[in-house]
């Protein structure tokens, strides 16, 4: 017969268990969540069409004008931040999930990229960065003098 020491906090999958109970009893925050608040990823969506890349950015609560996109040596960053919301007086938040705070996301693009074409809009959240392809050469034949 063997005995296993049943642990609740490191079974497979159930992490986040003690991250929410953390959560509860120090106010809303794990200490992880103390220690990085400063730092948060905003989920993207990356696709490749047959003329351009497409990066979508979830970044609600973020005024686009204050976004920075920047592109250098094929490296395309975006940062930001979100800033907390303010209680009012004697306010006391029973629930904190939406991160806050600055972020920064970077993403390696292939050299078919065209860096002087790239363009970001804004709208109901959403950042679009698109960035064109370059044209591609056409192979050619090329004939041999003789």
């Amino acid at each position: 017969m063997i005995v296993t020491h049943y642990n609740p906090w490191f079974v497979r999958g159930n992490v986040h268990a003690k991250q929410a109970l953390d959560r509860f009893f120090n106010g809303g925050q794990s200490a992880a969540q103390a220690e990085a608040e400063a730092h948060w990823t905003p989920r993207v969506d990356v696709r490749e069409e047959a003329e351009r890349f497409v990066i979508l950015a979830d970044l609600p609560g973020v005024d686009p004008a204050t976004i920075e996109v920047q592109m250098d040596k094929n490296v395309l960053s975006l940062k930001g931040e979100r800033a907390a919301e303010t209680l009012a007086d004697g306010a006391k938040a029973t629930r904190v999930e939406r991160a806050h705070g600055r972020f920064d996301r970077r993403f390696v693009l292939p050299d078919s990229a065209d860096a002087d074409g790239i363009r970001a809009s804004g709208k109901h959240g959403v950042v679009e960065i698109t960035i064109p392809k370059k044209a591609q050469s056409a192979p050619r034949r090329i004939a041999i003098n003789g």
